[in-house]
């Protein structure tokens, strides 16, 4: 998948725009090279992996795709959207609830964008025998939640009150928070001072 990919119009494949990216990303942030190897490794791991690690090659690339699509009217979008971006929280007077909760690449832009990501990394999930849905119902689906999304102010789901079917699915073994958390305990120290700018940010929040 990665190595046959084409070149776009610009001439650039994805290792030079993977360079590019990271070119550009070492002038924002000081970069740490041991994780940068280990994020190359799980790009290669599965085409679901790529997909999450390469949001900027998407956005290169969904410019290109008929106008009908790349330039829809404008709306605020997730950006890097994917099946695995949605997830639980609790929210201010401490329900449970489901929804997006990954906004860092969120920008105005068509709003086809994010539906066509979404039914993207479903159908590669379904091709790597992650999801068992029929890519028409996974994309069916995705378009009724968007409508209904619309149609209700964009709410997230609330875990008891409207959506009591949803408790048996978070309630699974594989959704442990123990297993979680002994996994990030497992994790290296940081050993530096958290800069006075840093903390200060996550205070205020």
């Amino acid at each position: 998948m990665v190595a046959n990919e084409c070149r776009d119009k610009n001439g650039m494949d994805i290792h030079a725009a993977t360079k590019s990216f990271e070119r550009w990303l070492s002038e924002q942030v000081r970069l740490v090279r041991g994780d940068l190897r280990k994020k190359h490794l799980a790009m290669r791991a599965d085409p679901f992996s790529f997909m999450r690690a390469t949001y900027y090659r998407w956005a290169q690339q969904f410019v290109e795709l008929d106008a009908g699509i790349s330039r829809a009217t404008k709306v605020l979008a997730v950006g890097d959207l994917h099946l695995e971006n949605f997830g639980t929280w609790r929210d201010g007077i401490g329900r449970l609830a489901w929804g997006i909760n990954d906004f860092d690449e969120a920008y105005p832009l068509p709003y086809t964008h994010d539906l066509v990501r979404l039914a993207t990394s479903a159908i590669v999930a379904i091709e790597l025998d992650h999801l068992r849905l029929s890519e028409k119902a996974a994309c069916g689906a995705i378009l009724d939640g968007y409508r209904d999304g619309i149609e209700t102010g964009g709410r997230p789901f609330i875990i008891g009150e409207e959506h009591r079917w949803f408790k048996p699915i978070l309630q699974s073994p594989q959704r442990d928070p123990g297993l979680f958390w002994d996994r990030l305990r497992k994790l290296p120290r940081e050993r530096n001072a958290l800069p006075a700018e840093a903390r200060a940010l996550i205070e205020k929040l």
